[in-house]
């Protein structure tokens, strides 16, 4: 995951810039970058991985002045990056995954390029991105070429002397939208940035569609998206943040939407709702409006020091941040019959370690979990999520309740009224120590969200290609 924000206004940027950069930290934790244009482009890259990124940029706020400027809070690589070209220099930001990098990289130095930008002496996907663009004769060319040579999904905001460039991804796995203010224009990754700068939203770009925020504040169109798109549906499930809206579809209402949902398959009688905060909460509102059981915080987030646990790079590290940040209270807790609900069960250690263990040890009678998605089975190809189908929970499950999995469609896991899934789950419960497990369905979540399903990327759920997917 990572987050970009851009802004044009008629004076100095850089504290519109400051602000709307910093609310996209919910998507990435490890590096952070502004740049901003001023008779040259100035830039500031810092490490966020151990402070926030507030507190790393809050001097860029008075020490970068220009009109126009780019920030992005990255999963991994140092942003934005300086490229020089026959049309000019520019900065870039992306966000996602370019998951042929090595190989445009190698394609790139088979006709002399280099590349500088090193991230854990990995090259960085933004400079491969760069160099691709500065091949063409001028923005506009090179975006189309690298969304032509690329596998995954990037979106990208360029910042040149004339403007930023904002570009969605071609399948329009994540997105990209514009605000207004006066004569000023701000695009962001995520529309929760807008309110409190004083913008509102004008338009989300189409999957693969170019658009330039000129200097002078106008929003002209430089290469026209199409539809259909296939937008990720694990935005509204868990990646997003409460306040933003895709497709003009409210976050926060989805995820009441899917809780509902799941109260409408249950019977349960239990003393109270919980959630997992920070991103199951709004779940466990719609479970509890739809079941009639009270809505309590048995479990509550140290927020000044710990964010997102399933951003951090290594297992170690989600793990620690798992236990340390969430605290149970013992006299909620004690003697009563827990119904928690979670956006999703990505490898099952957060859940057991973050919660279920210190409910259990704060004295639950019953603890009964309920999942706002279905089982994760394959691995993201699109963005930086998992890996590796070993990671994955449900995958687990799959290997341990199979004699011979390689010879098992995966198919057959993904009906919820077959046996294979039934004991999958089972398989899952008993991993995670608790009294009952069920997970919302990809029909009922699609309802949830509520657009068709072939504008959906369910990838996560369905893969590619069902009937020729085996383990």
């Amino acid at each position: 995951m990572s987050g970009l924000f851009g802004v044009v206004e008629k004076k100095n940027c850089s504290r519109t810039l400051f602000y709307g950069t910093d609310y996209q930290s919910h998507l990435g934790t490890q590096k952070a970058g502004l740049a901003v244009f001023n008779h040259r482009i100035d830039r500031a890259i810092h490490n966020i991985a151990t402070s926030q990124f507030k507190s790393k940029f809050i001097e860029e706020v008075s020490l970068m002045k220009g009109k126009l400027g780019i920030g992005v809070i990255s999963d991994s690589e140092p942003q934005p990056i300086i490229i020089s070209s026959s049309f000019g220099t520019f900065a870039l930001a992306s966000a996602g995954f370019l998951a042929n990098k090595n190989a445009l990289a190698k394609e790139i130095m088979k006709f002399g390029g280099s590349f500088s930008e090193l991230s854990g002496g990995e090259i960085n996907a933004s400079e491969v991105a760069g160099k691709i663009i500065a091949q063409k004769e001028n923005l506009v060319a090179g975006i189309k070429a690298l969304f032509e040579k690329m596998k995954g999904s990037l979106c990208l905001l360029i910042l040149t002397k004339e403007g930023i460039y904002a570009a969605r991804d071609k399948f329009g796995r994540t997105i990209l939208s514009v605000a207004k203010k006066d004569k000023s224009l701000a695009v962001s990754s995520e529309t929760c940035a807008f309110p409190n700068l004083g913008y509102e939203k004008i338009k989300e770009l189409s999957p693969g569609e170019i658009v330039l925020l000129t200097k002078n504040g106008q929003l002209l169109e430089k290469e026209k998206g199409h539809l259909p798109e296939k937008i990720c549906a694990f935005l509204w499930i868990y990646t997003g943040y409460p306040a933003s809206s895709y497709n003009n579809l409210s976050v926060e209402a989805v995820r009441e939407h899917c809780g509902a949902n799941l109260a409408k398959k249950d019977k349960l009688k239990a003393d109270f709702v919980t959630g997992i905060p920070d991103s199951g909460i709004a779940h466990a509102i719609g479970y509890a409006r739809a079941s009639g059981i009270p809505y309590r915080r048995a479990l509550v987030k140290y927020t000044p020091g710990y964010g997102r646990s399933y951003t951090p790079p290594s297992q170690e590290t989600r793990d620690l941040v798992a236990r340390m940040k969430l605290i149970p209270i013992k006299e909620i807790v004690e003697g009563k019959k827990i119904i928690i609900c979670d956006d999703s069960i990505v490898r099952g250690t957060q859940l057991k370690n973050q919660a279920i263990e210190k409910l259990w040890q704060g004295g639950a009678k019953e603890i009964h979990v309920r999942i706002a998605c279905p089982p994760l089975m394959f691995p993201c190809p699109y963005l930086l999520a998992t890996r590796t189908k070993k990671e994955l929970a449900a995958r687990r499950a799959v290997k341990n309740t199979c004699k011979n999995p390689k010879t098992i469609k995966i198919g057959k896991f993904l009906d919820e009224k077959s046996s294979y899934y039934q004991k999958m789950v089972e398989y899952v419960r008993q991993e995670l120590g608790v009294t009952s497990l069920k997970y919302q369905s990809v029909e009922m979540m699609i309802k949830a969200i509520g657009l068709p399903k072939e504008r959906l990327c369910l990838f996560c759920w369905l893969g590619q290609k069902l009937s020729s997917n085996s383990f």
